[in-house]
Formats: structure tokens, C-alpha cells, sequence
């Protein structure tokens, strides 16, 4: 009983309370191609990536060739040597011995052993450097598709799985590009010893192959079991992995609610049925092992007993009889080997098919073919032009939005939660495209311009800075690789974060922990404030960046917020209404509708949401009554 989205199974001996959520989700989906043996679109793919190592890929192939050609050649030359050097013919071994012929078998043997030696090292050394390679082209190609795909892809998608398909997934696929080169000598291998064997001796050749039948009836009962566990094991997996990963994304809330002893039990049992399906997938991929060494020994039995009273009839060779004894204890090797590699091709394909699913990510949002960078000559100007935009266009966030932010200028935008006011700013920056209207930097649709310039011309403060690991000086000039220190820390003492940067064990070389959780909350944004201004964009926009700090802290960044504003165009978002008094210019949004527009006192003199708000004391946008929203909702349709 899998926990899932949808519910929370109860189990009775938990007393009915909820399971440890388990993040599956469409992994179900993607466990129904797992048991496909192969896939020509996975395979296609993955071509792609080893295309450019075709040198090397013929170089391993042609290594393994030689090394099973010298597989092959060994026993003829010890049936050689028996039959001619030995007076073995007609099976009176020992009635003489040609020296030479046994030198020059020996000689032949000791070249041979050194061939397959060294195409044994090359195709190790080509096939593993290939692999390795065409892995990092694989890793590079998914970090880089990954730090260009629409936000909307991010928003639903976990980083947990994101991260698996990057680690687990990629080694997956080295695992196969390894194998199947060696697949191919063992289905060389294969074909020459029967090739080989028939040829010896047609007789028993197909007393040796007479088992073959009994192979592949196990072998088929076998692959459906196998490709159930498989599969089983696989899900066990995601499920285990799913909540081991919101189990620690949540820890403080898991501490804070004391739920951790019960997690506990919860992930115990969890991980024993992930214990119990990989154990059961085990048994079954080896399982073909004791039996292939069976089928090994009923071979050499039949041949032993057929061979031994022609031998002594004289109608066998005794060489003959020896190579056929080598090729049996290795005509079975390789069908041990495959078995085992089609469970690497099962997961492989699995694996690739993941892959491939992040690598098809369309990029929403994409330069167009004539898109022209924005230039120090286009102004910081912003306007709306009857903008809709909704994540999902049968539910709008906006609705019809127009609005103009003149060069220079400071505007607010301000209403209740889910108003539509951080959609807007993402929109500014070109994020996610409008499905009606149009948003305009510059005097410039942001569709035509190139995103670098876009980037270049705006900076972000967001809500929750992000900062990175690594020195605060890394952190600040972040977004500017170029900016010298001297800008960084003249910067930083504008936004007025200098004193304690300076108080840190080193200073701007100071090492900032996982998203900066050595600094406090308020020391962080202004890290960020300094992060904006040595990027010296036209426009900045500030999402909430006052919203959870304290009234100490925030006085600094009042401060900090007039150095940032001075000459740019600044779009504030906020809720807290002292914050926003004096913009130039205050917009009203609700329901994703402008409402009201026009400065504190303009606003004020209206009468509307925003005079009623300021005259009830409200401290927030999100302290709206109920029966304010609804007049106020009836007012603006």
C-alpha cells in the first residue's frame, strides 16, 4: 500500500494516523517503460551524445572483435598441438612428438595471449574514457537545458527528481555504454563457437546445442518475473527516495511537530519494502547463473560420454574432443553475461527515457530570430498594454492590465494576496510570455529584445534572497563578474551592510553557508541590495522585500532602498502600506484587475480600497476584510 498525491492510505497498526508522504507522482507514468528491453528513441538519443566519439567507439568495438577472435583461435591451437605435434590423429596420443610443431603451437599461443591482452587493456581504457565523456556531455547538456527552461517547467517539477535524473539516471546510462560494447563480443563470441563447433564437428555440435532449448524455455518464464521485480524494485525506490527527500526539505516543520519518532517508523516501513523488492530482484537476476552452470555440465557430460567412445573408436580426434571441452566452458559465458546485461538495458532505458523527458523540455520562452539587444540608449521605462496572463490560460491572474512606469520613476504595486502583483514583475522580466497584450521595457516589446540584454537592463530583489555558497564578496557580484572589489565594497557600504560584512571572521572573503543560513534574514537582503546595485540596472524591481524583517532592520533598508532608487526605475512591490507612501505613483490590483492608480494622497482623496485600508489603520494589504474585498471586487466589474 504506496502512500501517494492523491491520499494517505491508513494503516491499522498506526492507529489510523497518516502515512510518511511518499513523493511518486507521474513516476508511475514513467515506470511503465521500465521492463522494455529496448527503446529506438532512447537509442537515438543516446547516439546523439556518442556520435562525436565515433573514433573511439570503433577503436573498442574493433578491440573486442580481436579479443573474442583470440577467444576463438586458443583452443583450435591447443587441438592443433594435441592432433599434430602430439600424434594425436585418429587418437593414438603420444605415439610421437614433433618438437616443432609443438614450438611453433607455442609461439602461436604466446602471440595470441599477448593480442587479446593488449585489446583486452585498449578496450578497457577506450570504452571507459569514452563513457566518461559522453557522461559529462550528458550532465553539461541537462545543466545547461535546465538553467534555460520556462519557469512554469520548474514550478512543477521537484528538485529531488531533477537531481536523480542528473546522478542516478546518468550513471545508469554509463553502465550500459560499457556493457553493450562487451555485448557485442559476446554475441561474437556466441555465433563463432557454434560456427566453430559445427564446424569441428557437425555431430557434436548439435549434441551441445540440443540443450539450447531448455535455456530458452527458462529464460523465458524467467523475464517475466524479472522485469515484474524489476519494476517493483524500481517504484520501491522512488517511493523511499520521495520521502527521505521531503523528510529533510521539511525538517523544521517535521522538529516542530514532533513528528520525527513517528517518521521514523513510517520511513522503516518504507525502506523494509524497498529492502524486500530489491532482494527479491536480486534473487531473480542471479538466478539464471545456477542455471546456466547446470546446462554447462549436462553439455560437457553428453560430450565427454559421445566424444570419448568415438575417441576411442577412432573416429575423433582427441584434439578435436579438447577444443570441444574449452568452447563448451565458454559457449555458456556469454550467454550468462547477456542475461545478466539485459537488466542494465532494462534500467538503462528507464534511465534514458528520463533523461530524455528533461532534455524535451520545450523552451517557452526563447529569443525570436530578429530579437536586438536593449542598449544604454533605451530608457527604464515599463508599461502594460492590456496584458492577460494566467500560469494556466483558462484561469487568468490578469486580467486586462495597463499601466506605464515612466523612466525614473517609482511605483508601487500593491493589493491582497493572489492579486496578480509578483506575476507582474516576472512577467517584466520576461519569464513567462503574456497570452494577451503586451509588456514594454524601453519602449520595446520584451518579446524582440534579446533575455541577456533584458537580464542586463533589470534587477531583482526577491522576497527570499537566494544567496549562493561561497565568499560574500562572491555573492554581491554575483550577477556582475566584472565588477571590481572596490565596486563591491563601495556598494555594500551603500546599502549600509559594510559594518557588518567587516564583522564577519573574514570579512568579504567570509564563507557563506547553504543559501547563506550563517547571516540572518535581514543581513541577507541587504546582501542582496548591494547584489543589485553593483549590477547598476535601469530598472529594479523589489518583490517583497521588506515582508519579513524586523522594524530595525527595515529602517535600513528604507535607507538603503533610496541609494538603489536614485536614477532607476523603481516597481515596488509590498504589502505593508507604510512601505509604499511615498512612491510616485501607487497601483491598486485585486483579482487580478487594476482598480486604483495615483499617489498617496491622490489615492487618499479617491475614497476607494486603498483610502479605507490607510484610514482603518490596516497595516497590510493582507489584514482586507471581507466585506471590503467584495465591494471592492463589485466596484472594479
Amino acid at each position: 500500500m504506496s502512500p501517494t498525491r492523491t491520499g494517505e492510505p491508513r494503516d491499522p497498526h498506526l492507529d489510523g494516523r497518516p502515512r510518511l508522504r511518499a513523493v511518486v507522482g507521474s513516476d508511475r507514468i514513467e515506470e511503465e517503460i521500465f521492463g522494455r528491453a529496448f527503446d529506438g528513441k532512447v537509442i537515438r538519443r543516446i547516439w546523439d551524445f556518442v556520435s562525436p566519439y565515433r573514433r573511439q567507439l570503433v577503436i573498442s568495438v574493433a578491440s573486442v572483435v580481436v579479443f573474442t577472435l583470440c577467444q576463438l583461435v586458443i583452443p583450435l591451437i591447443i587441438r592443433w598441438a594435441i592432433d599434430h605435434g602430439m600424434g594425436g590423429a585418429g587418437g593414438d596420443v603420444g605415439t610421437g612428438i614433433d618438437m616443432g610443431v609443438l614450438g611453433l603451437a607455442c609461439a602461436g599461443f604466446a602471440l595470441v595471449v599477448a593480442v587479446n591482452y593488449g585489446a583486452s587493456y585498449l578496450q578497457e581504457a577506450v570504452t571507459g574514457r569514452m563513457a566518461e565523456n559522453v557522461l559529462f556531455d550528458i550532465r553539461r547538456r541537462m545543466f545547461s537545458h535546465l538553467q534555460r527552461v520556462s519557469l512554469s517547467f520548474m514550478d512543477k517539477t521537484e528538485v529531488g527528481r531533477l537531481m536523480s535524473r542528473l546522478q542516478g539516471d546518468v550513471n545508469s546510462m554509463q553502465e550500459f555504454l560499457e556493457t553493450s560494447v562487451l555485448s557485442v563480443g559476446d554475441m561474437l563470441l556466441l555465433v563463432g563457437i557454434v560456427v566453430v563447433m559445427l564446424a569441428l564437428d557437425w555431430q557434436l555440435g548439435l549434441l551441445v546445442l540440443c540443450v539450447l532449448p531448455v535455456l530458452f524455455f527458462v529464460r523465458v518464464l524467467w523475464l517475466s518475473k524479472a522485469r515484474a521485480a524489476f519494476m517493483a524494485a524500481h517504484e520501491a525506490n522512488s517511493v523511499t527516495n520521495g520521502a527521505l527527500a521531503e523528510a529533510i526539505h521539511g525538517v523544521r516543520a517535521v522538529q516542530g511537530m514532533d513528528r520525527g519518532p513517528l517518521n521514523a517508523t513510517l520511513y522503516k516501513e518504507l525502506a523494509d519494502a524497498n529492502y524486500t523488492a530489491h532482494i527479491r530482484a536480486s534473487r531473480l537476476a542471479q538466478v539464471m547463473v545456477p542455471i546456466v552452470d547446470t546446462l554447462t555440465g549436462i553439455a560437457m557430460a553428453l560430450v565427454i560420454v559421445a566424444g570419448g567412445q568415438r575417441v576411442l573408436g577412432g573416429t575423433l580426434d582427441v584434439g578435436v574432443m579438447v577444443a570441444f571441452l574449452f568452447y563448451i566452458q565458454r559457449f555458456f559465458d556469454p550467454i550468462r553475461s547477456l542475461t545478466m546485461q539485459y537488466s542494465v538495458m532494462q534500467r538503462a532505458m528507464a534511465s534514458g527515457h528520463r533523461l530524455t523527458e528533461v532534455l524535451d523540455v520545450d523552451v517557452d520562452v526563447e529569443d525570436a530570430p530578429d530579437a536586438t539587444p536593449l542598449t544604454d540608449a533605451d530608457d527604464g521605462s515599463v508599461e502594460f498594454r492590456d496584458v492577460s496572463f494566467g500560469y494556466n490560460p483558462a484561469h487568468p491572474v490578469l486580467k486586462n492590465v495597463s499601466f506605464r512606469v515612466n523612466s525614473g520613476e517609482t511605483v508601487a504595486l500593491v493589493g491582497p494576496t493572489g492579486s496578480g502583483k509578483s506575476s507582474s514583475m516576472s512577467l517584466i522580466h520576461r519569464f513567462y510570455d503574456v497570452q494577451e497584450g503586451a509588456v514594454l521595457v524601453g519602449g520595446r516589446d520584451v518579446r524582440d529584445v534579446t533575455q541577456d540584454s533584458l537580464g542586463q537592463h533589470i534587477a531583482m530583489v526577491l522576497q527570499e534572497p537566494y544567496l549562493f555558497t561561497g565568499t560574500v564578496m562572491e555573492n554581491i557580484r554575483y550577477s556582475t563578474h566584472g565588477a571590481s572589489d572596490e565596486a563591491v565594497i563601495e556598494a555594500t557600504k551603500a546599502v549600509g551592510a559594510h559594518d557588518f560584512v567587516m564583522a564577519l571572521p573574514q570579512g568579504y572573503q567570509s564563507m557563506l553557508d547553504e543559501r547563506g543560513s550563517n547571516l540572518s534574514l535581514g543581513q541577507r537582503q541587504l546582501l542582496s541590495f548591494a547584489r543589485a546595485l553593483v549590477a547598476d540596472a535601469k530598472i529594479l524591481v523589489l518583490d517583497e522585500a521588506t515582508a519579513n524583517i524586523d522594524s530595525y532592520t527595515e529602517m535600513q533598508i528604507q535607507k538603503a532602498l533610496q541609494t538603489l532608487l536614485k536614477g532607476r526605475t523603481g516597481l515596488v512591490i509590498a504589502h505593508r502600506l507604510a512601505t509604499i507612501r511615498n512612491a510616485d505613483r501607487i497601483i491598486v490590483l485585486q483579482n487580478g484587475v487594476k482598480i486604483e492608480e495615483g499617489n498617496h494622497d491622490q489615492l487618499m482623496a479617491l475614497g476607494g480600497l486603498y483610502s479605507r485600508l490607510y484610514d482603518m489603520n490596516y497595516g497590510s494589504f493582507d489584514d482586507l476584510p471581507e466585506a471590503v474585498t467584495e465591494a471592492d471586487r463589485a466596484a472594479a466589474t
